[in-house]
Order: structure tokens, then sequence, then C-alpha cells
């Protein structure tokens, strides 16, 4: 029999992050937890501080799939409904972590799909505050993508968590001097965080005269962007052996 080369697989830059983040947040002590890719309005919205018609709502551009008012189904645009799930079913302490593809309704570019992957994490205990949300932050992010490491927060706007902080890590191709990847700003920006809303601690049966906590949100196809350096997200969806026979 003629012998025929054997090709080698290769794994998916989105599969390597994602079990790199597994990895990190388990070491870290979270659990990791999963929902629902079809959801409710209630979980998806209402739950999150989000009600009909508010003005948030014009964030998520959505993807509904039934238009019963009684039963509104819809792909989810992000996965904090895992957070209001999870809360509903387990007492504090909670530290988990929901990685999970999610859905909105957006014209695809370089730095936008309308099928993405994300990554939510939510801590609740008694005395939570800023200082652990940065602090497992900088944990994470250093083990990501290398010690060098350093984050910051700018005050911005969440309706489910309060403060809210847009999350930035300093640029590791130019060590925070300015380059192309950054802008010439020194920073990459990551994602939302913040302190829990209390209106979503006790919509979900968890007391917040007694309970905080903390939760941040980021896209894995953006992390999986800046960890290997892929220019255009359509890459990473087209299914173009080019790029993932590169891993």
């Amino acid at each position: 029999m003629e012998n025929m080369d054997k090709k080698r697989g290769h794994i998916h830059p989105l599969s390597l992050t994602i079990a790199d983040i597994g990895n990190i947040f388990t070491e870290m002590g979270f659990e990791i937890a999963e929902g629902p890719e079809v959801e409710t309005e209630y979980y998806n919205f209402d739950a999150l501080n989000i009600p009909k018609d508010h003005p948030a709502r014009d964030m998520w551009d959505t993807f509904w799939i039934t238009s019963d008012p009684k039963n509104k189904k819809l792909l989810r645009t992000h996965t904090s409904p895992v957070q209001v799930r999870y809360m509903e079913k387990h007492k504090p302490p909670i530290k988990i972590v929901a990685p999970g593809k999610c859905f909105r309704h957006e014209a695809t570019d370089a730095t936008l799909e309308a099928e993405f992957y994300q990554v939510e994490a939510l801590v609740i205990d008694e005395g939570i505050n800023v200082g652990h949300l940065k602090g497992v932050l900088e944990e994470f992010f250093k083990k990501l993508f290398g010690k060098q490491t350093t984050t910051r927060f700018r005050p911005s706007y969440f309706p489910f968590v309060e403060p809210g902080f847009e999350t930035d890590i300093s640029c590791f191709k130019c060590n925070g001097k300015g380059c192309g990847v950054c802008k010439n700003t020194g920073w990459i920006e990551m994602g939302g965080s913040g302190l829990v809303h209390p209106f979503v601690l006790d919509n979900s049966g968890i007391d917040s005269t007694k309970y905080s906590g903390f939760a941040f949100g980021f896209g894995i196809d953006r992390l999986t962007m800046v960890k290997y350096d892929i220019s255009d997200m359509r890459l990473i969806h087209s299914g173009d052996l080019r790029l993932t026979n590169q891993f």
C-alpha cells in the first residue's frame, strides 16, 4: 500500500484560550458554570436591571426567537444570565466563571461578529469590594498575558453593576510605551466589570444588605486576538485552516 502523509490536527485558537481561562480560574478556586444559549427575556434583561424600554437595551442588538409577550425567547446577548440562574439555586459564598457563546444582530467587521464567545465571572460573599475585583483581574491577566501585565479601571456604566468600570491592561507588545496594537496609548481595552448591583442580588434571592459581590465580562474572541496577535476577528470564525494550522 502506498504511504500517505498524515497531517496532524490543530487546536483552534479559541479553544486554546477557553482552556487557558478555565485552567486559570479553577486554579483560583472558581467553579465553571453553564447556561442555555436560548434564553428568556427575564434572565437576559429584566433580572439584570434592564427592564423593558430601558435605554441600556439599545446596547444589545437582540436576535428574538418568539414574540409571545408572556414567553419571549431570544439568543442570549451575553453570558450574564448564567449568573442569575446560578444565584437562584445556590447560596453564598459563590465563585463562578461562565464561558459560552453569545449572539448579537450586528454588522461584522474586524472587531465585531454576530456570534462570539464571552466569559463572565461572579463572586458573592460578605464584605466583597473593588479591591477583591482588582486583585482577581490582575492575577488573571498576569497568568494569561505575562507577569509584566498591569491593570487599570476607568469609570463606566453597566446596568447590572454599581459602580462600573471599563478594564484595560498594559500593552504586552510595547510594555506600555505605545504601538500599533494599543493605538499608541500603552493600554488595551478588555471589557466591563464592577460591583454587582443590589437589585440583581435581591432579584436572585440574595440579601443585598448582607452580601456584596463583583462581576466582570470579557470577549474571548478579543482575548484570543490580543494573545495571538490576530488582526481581524472574522479570521477566527472563517474556518480557514491556514489560521488553525499555526497553532
